[in-house]
């Protein structure tokens, strides 16, 4: 009797347990943002420190601009005599197009009526209707050119427009407000297109991760809150579930099964209450209810 009282009072005790408040051990994890530049080239001027402040918008380094600033203008070049082209000397090659098809329809025209009358031979109006024929194709001809220049005109504007653009990347600003965690490239070292130079945390880019066993999970769904604590942080810190894995993340090399499954723990991930309270792989205690 002894023994089964002993036997039922540890099984109330292990379900108190397992309902109860429970302390599991996490850390701090950022979400970097990394600024970088469109386009590579010599980095010629770095305008941050780590550990500064920066708010969105605010410039961080700046590319050499010596390149961009001649493609630009060679670019710029470029569109405005394909501009010129195409609405000047082809238009005016129109014109005339224009004008030589209504001079030779207005001789065929002529001489039709003196054909009819029998004052003309047939050769000259033969001679006539060619040269409208070839008044008609020449005027097709300028127009399409005209067409082609006014494309080519588009074309080289749109490169104008690109190279101006590449002209003002070269400054890149801050796309976050948040601190400046570490600095990867210096003045006078050349920048690949797409490289990090800086990498940013935003304050709601932190995350708290801990591990909860399969028991847990239930307590531990996105929209929970738990209690955080660390060195150094403030009392009464909370964190809210943004994030709890379907999969196992740490699978042991054990047999599933019903003795050993216990072992098996997943991902959750945390969004503190106060995000500067807490730094980047720090350790934290999390208490889930």
């Amino acid at each position: 009797m002894k023994r089964l009282v002993l036997v039922m009072a540890l099984a109330l005790t292990a379900c108190g347990q397992e309902e109860g408040p429970a302390t599991l051990t996490g850390y701090g994890e950022a979400v970097y943002v990394y600024a970088s530049s469109r386009d590579g080239g010599r980095m010629a001027e770095l305008l941050v420190r780590e550990g500064d402040d920066v708010v969105a918008d605010q410039p961080l380094f700046a590319l050499d601009s010596a390149r961009e600033i001649s493609a630009a203008e060679a670019a710029r070049w470029s569109a405005q005599a394909a501009n010129a082209r195409a609405e000047e000397a082809l238009a005016d090659a129109v014109e005339r197009a224009q004008a030589d098809l209504a001079l030779a329809r207005q001789n065929l025209e002529r001489t039709q009526q003196l054909s009819d009358r029998g004052l003309i031979a047939q050769a000259r109006l033969d001679a006539d209707d060619a040269a409208l024929r070839r008044a008609q194709a020449a005027l097709a001809q300028a127009r399409g050119e005209q067409a082609a220049a006014r494309q080519d005109a588009r074309a080289a504007s749109a490169q104008a427009r690109l190279a101006a653009q590449r002209q003002e990347d070269i400054a890149v600003t801050s796309p976050v407000t948040g601190r400046v965690e570490r600095i990867f490239r210096r003045p006078g070292e050349v920048v690949a297109p797409g490289e990090p130079v800086l990498a940013l945390l935003a304050p709601e880019n932190m995350r708290v991760r801990f591990y909860a066993p399969q028991a847990m999970l239930t307590r531990l769904g996105p929209g929970a809150q738990v209690a955080l604590a660390c060195d150094g942080c403030p009392t009464g810190l909370t964190g809210r579930v943004t994030y709890a894995a379907s999969e196992p993340q740490f699978t042991p090399p054990i047999i599933y099964d019903a003795e050993n499954r216990g072992r098996l723990v997943y991902l959750i991930e945390a969004e503190p209450s106060d995000p500067l309270a807490i730094r980047p792989g720090q350790p934290v205690d999390v208490t889930a209810p």
